[in-house]
C-alpha cells in the first residue's frame, strides 16, 4: 500500500519535520560555539615591575621617615602589580653602574587553573588554593624586596647617580611584550660626570624653563634607542619630608624628569607620596 495515497499530507508533512530538524542542528550549533567562546579562559598581558632604589650616598633609608615610606610603598606595589601566573619583579640598585645592579629577580608561579566544567564547590577549592599560593608569593617577594632596602653599597659607585641607565632596562622589559612599570625610589639627582651627561650635585636645573630645556635637550639624544616605552608607566616616589626646603627638594628637578620621560615616550610619570 502506498503511503502518500492514503495521506495526501505526508510529503508536506515530512518536509516541515526535516527543516524543523535542520534549524535545531544550526542553532545548537551556534549554542555550542558560543558557550566554548564564553568558558575560553582568558589572559591578561604579564606585567613587569621595575623598582630602582637609590644607593648613593645622597639617599639615607635608615631614616625613619625615608624607610617606612619605601617600605610601605614597595607593599603596595607587590600587592598591586603581582596578579598572575608570570607577572615579574625585578628590583636594581641605582649608583655609578645602575644598568649592572640588579639585587632581585621574582616570577610569579602561582596560576589560576581553568574552571570549565568544574562543579561550584571545585571552583571555590580552586580559588581559594590559588589566592593562599599568591599570598604566600606575595609575602616572600615582599619580604625579598623590602630586605634591599637595608642593603649598604660602601663601594665607590656611591659616589655617583646615573639614573639615565635605568631607561634602557626598561625599554629591553617593555619590548620583550611586559606591561612595564618602573618605580624609582630615590631623589632623582642625577650625578655623572663626562661630556653630555648631568651632574645635579654641582650644576642642578634652576628653574621650571631651564629644566624643560635641559630635558628636551637630552630626550632628543636618548629617544632612538629607546623605542618601547609608549605603554610604560614610570613613578616617582622622592625620600624628602613634607617640610623639606627648596633646596633639598628642588622643583626644577622634578620638572626635567616629568618632561625626559614624557618626550621619550613613558606614557604616565606620577610622583607617589
Amino acid at each position: 500500500m502506498n503511503p502518500f495515497k492514503s495521506n495526501p499530507f505526508l510529503p508536506t508533512i515530512i518536509r516541515i519535520t526535516y527543516c524543523f530538524l535542520l534549524v535545531m542542528s544550526c542553532s545548537c550549533s551556534t549554542s555550542s560555539e558560543q558557550e566554548t567562546t564564553k568558558q575560553t579562559p582568558t589572559h591578561l598581558p604579564n606585567t613587569c615591575t621595575i623598582v630602582f632604589m637609590d644607593k648613593s650616598l645622597s639617599v639615607n633609608v635608615n631614616k625613619a621617615f625615608v624607610n617606612e615610606k619605601y617600605r610601605r610603598i614597595l607593599s603596595d606595589i607587590i600587592d598591586e602589580n603581582i596578579k598572575q601566573k608570570g607577572d615579574k619583579l625585578e628590583v636594581y640598585f641605582i649608583h655609578e653602574n645602575t644598568s649592572k645592579g640588579k639585587a632581585f629577580e621574582g616570577v610569579c608561579r602561582s596560576e589560576m587553573y581553568d574552571l570549565t566544567n568544574v562543579s561550584a564547590t571545585d571552583a571555590e577549592a580552586i580559588k581559594t588554593s590559588y589566592e593562599l599560593s599568591l599570598k604566600k608569593e606575595r609575602m616572600a617577594f615582599r619580604q625579598r624586596t623590602i630586605a634591599q632596602l637595608a642593603v649598604q653599597n660602601v663601594s665607590a659607585s656611591n659616589l655617583a647617580t646615573d639614573i639615565w641607565a635605568s631607561l634602557p632596562v626598561i625599554n629591553q622589559l617593555a619590548g620583550e611584550g611586559f606591561v612595564v612599570k618602573a618605580y624609582f625610589l630615590t631623589d632623582m639627582i642625577e650625578s655623572m660626570k663626562g661630556d653630555g651627561r648631568r651632574d645635579f650635585q654641582t650644576n642642578p636645573p634652576r628653574t621650571d624653563a631651564q629644566a624643560e630645556e635641559w630635558a628636551k635637550i637630552d630626550a632628543a639624544k636618548l629617544k632612538d634607542s629607546l623605542p618601547n616605552l609608549g605603554g610604560v608607566e614610570a613613578k616617582i616616589a622622592l625620600p624628602f619630608e613634607p617640610t623639606s626646603t627648596v633646596k633639598q627638594n628642588n622643583p626644577a628637578v622634578s620638572k626635567y624628569w616629568s618632561v625626559l620621560l614624557s618626550e621619550i615616550g613613558v606614557s604616565d610619570v606620577q610622583e607617589i607620596f
